[in-house]
């Protein structure tokens, strides 16, 4: 559901392509280091208007979707 817009933000942060990225996608083989992730999800959280708070480790972009996913329908 968030997938689109997480995918444009790293291809944004990291320089590649938008296809390159999957659901399957770990942050670490993107090239996205902690400091990213946090940028991340402040961009994340500018592009959807809904405040994400990461209570658990996530590794990758399906991971971090369906996170997003399971705290909107909470708010």
């Amino acid at each position: 559901m968030y997938f689109d817009s997480i995918a444009k933000i790293i291809a944004e942060r990291t320089g590649c392509s938008t296809e390159d990225i999957k659901p399957e996608s770990r942050f670490s083989d993107l090239g996205i280091d902690s400091l990213d992730t946090v940028e991340l999800l402040m961009n994340l959280e500018d592009e959807i208007g809904q405040e994400i708070d990461l209570e658990e480790k996530v590794e990758t972009v399906d991971e971090l979707d369906k996170l997003i996913q399971k705290k909107v329908k909470k708010a």
